[in-house]
């Protein structure tokens, strides 16, 4: 008895810009923006943490749109 598996479509996109990659890129920026909130030693840091926060957030909203 012989199974046969369909054929996978070939998809455009890199293989960088995978969901997969690229949401672990989004949390991880999320991340390092809580960081800089929490940090007490640079003014600098803190100033940019919402930005960097922000960034990540609405990365990871378009990025959960990409192909696996």
């Amino acid at each position: 008895m012989t199974t046969i598996q369909p054929a996978r479509r070939k998809s455009r996109w890199p293989t960088w810009a995978r969901r997969g990659l690229m949401e672990n890129i989004a949390t991880a920026i999320i991340a390092i923006g809580f960081l800089m909130l929490f940090q007490s030693f640079a003014l600098a840091l803190y100033s940019y943490s919402f930005v960097t926060m922000l960034a990540g957030t609405a990365m990871f909203i378009i990025v959960s749109k990409f192909p696996e």
